[in-house]
């Protein structure tokens, strides 16, 4: 999809005019409240980034946003950092999940670092979005080219990405399909340690727990124990 970021109000009318679906809103906009208002107007697709912004200033740029027209749910906030390339140290994504719980809003992650890493972190801590430069060339002339991803590494950061999203899966804790074959061969059940005769008495030392799951379950161990034998064990066979 073709995006492009307006800096003044006529930009705006001209992307406008272009039928841009996603307006993108540079962090040095952000006090910009003309600015703001204007692309809030137009009830468009949000992005807004939030480099060098505190919890407050963000607040107000939604407030105005929002006032002026823009649906909640058609924004995204993306936390980043304006330096070049951003250090480790200074990239603070729990700051990101933070304006998503504070506004309750789509957020994201505009990467200035180094290297695609951060970006996977971000997907796994729930971005919905990632910015990151792009270049062909990391040695053409320019301040952006080296802390810009060339064709190679663009594409594995979204393949990692995708694999990410791939693996978050639900919030639902259960056996997963590829694991289910697995629970029978793996888990134990009580088993005879001994042969033991039918009638005999089911104690702690002639009983142990063993593979595979097929039999009674070791969690019933409390309850097997101390009961009668209704038939003949031989050694290693399922109770």
């Amino acid at each position: 999809m073709f995006l492009s970021t307006p800096f003044d109000q006529d930009s705006i009318d001209l992307l406008n005019n272009l039928g841009l679906e996603i307006f993108k809103i540079p962090s040095g906009e952000i006090t910009n409240l003309p600015y703001l208002r204007h692309i809030g107007s137009l009830n468009k697709k949000v992005i807004l980034s939030t480099v060098m912004a505190d919890i407050g200033e963000i607040e107000d740029a939604l407030d105005i946003v929002i006032n002026a027209g823009t649906k909640k749910e058609n924004i995204t906030v993306l936390h980043a950092n304006t330096m070049y390339p951003t250090p480790m140290e200074d990239v603070n994504l729990k700051a990101m999940v933070t304006i998503g719980n504070t506004f309750n809003v789509s957020f994201g992650y505009s990467d200035h670092t180094l290297g695609i890493e951060v970006d996977i972190a971000a997907v796994a801590m729930g971005a919905t979005c990632i910015e990151k430069h792009f270049t062909l060339d990391n040695n053409m002339e320019g301040p952006d080219h080296k802390a810009s991803l060339e064709p190679n590494e663009l594409v594995s950061m979204v393949r990692c990405i995708r694999n990410v999203e791939l693996s978050l899966g639900s919030s639902i804790k259960k056996p997963s399909p590829s694991e289910i074959p697995n629970i029978k061969i793996t888990r134990k059940s009580i088993v005879a340690k001994e042969d033991i005769k039918k009638g005999e008495l089911l104690t702690q030392d002639n009983l142990a727990i063993k593979r595979p799951s097929s039999g009674i379950n070791p969690m019933r161990w409390d309850e097997i124990v101390g009961t009668i034998a209704t038939k003949d064990y031989q050694e290693d066979e399922l109770i």
